[in-house]
């Protein structure tokens, strides 16, 4: 009779320690996950002058067009009024139907209102665009004692001592104190002196000027 009674004492310590005993928590609820969602983009209004301005270049700020420049004119839904023009010499440009227009000398924007009113003679309300495809009469130049002089293009805000390390820089046998930068304004040519030894000090740091198009850098 006691190994019964041995076994129902054992059986019951065992069921008292797992009452005691806590009981295994259920994970947390987890919030449902959000849904990705993709912000659909309005497609745009012209989807060849979308195409085109693509494949363009993005302007300084004060840039106008000059000789030598390619645009791409695109009148919505209009072919036949479209093209891709390089700006002549004497600042204009060939568009079908509506002949030499003036290009030279105005901003990207004011072209593009030229043409939409001469467009405007053969189309109800165009819608044009204006692409700058390249960039080809703003340069500069750098001639005299330097490691490679020519003519480069000035697409973005240039300083003179940005220009000579772009050419790189003055030879053995420069005289880098009485660097030139030969400018003409309105018909008036100037000069302006440029110390490259000074400006290399950190001193007269207002030699180091802004390049304009058309500037010539003389290293004697």
């Amino acid at each position: 009779m006691k190994a019964p009674l041995i076994a129902v004492l054992v059986v019951g310590a065992a069921v008292s320690a797992a009452a005691q005993s806590p009981a295994p928590q259920a994970p947390a609820p987890q919030p449902p996950p959000v849904a990705a969602t993709a912000t659909a983009q309005k497609p745009p209004a012209d989807p060849a002058a979308a195409a085109a301005a693509a494949a363009g270049v993005l302007p300084p700020p004060d840039y106008v067009i000059g000789a030598e420049d390619v645009l791409d004119v695109v009148v919505w839904r209009e072919k036949d009024l479209s093209a891709e023009v390089m700006v002549r010499p004497d600042g204009m440009v060939s568009l079908p139907l509506l002949n030499d227009v003036q290009a030279g000398g105005l901003t990207p924007e004011a072209f593009r209102l030229r043409v939409s009113a001469g467009a405007a003679k053969f189309v109800e309300s165009p819608s044009v665009t204006v692409i700058v495809k390249q960039i080809n009469s703003r340069k500069v130049s750098v001639m005299g004692e330097v490691v490679k002089p020519g003519i480069y293009p000035l697409l973005a805000p240039t300083t003179v001592l940005q220009l000579l390390a772009l050419a790189g820089g003055p030879t053995a046998f420069a005289d880098v104190s009485d660097i030139s930068v030969v400018r003409t304004v309105d018909g008036k040519t100037t000069r302006l002196v440029f110390n490259y030894k000074e400006v290399a000090r950190g001193r007269r740091m207002e030699q180091n000027v802004l390049l304009r198009p058309g500037d010539t850098v003389i290293i004697p």
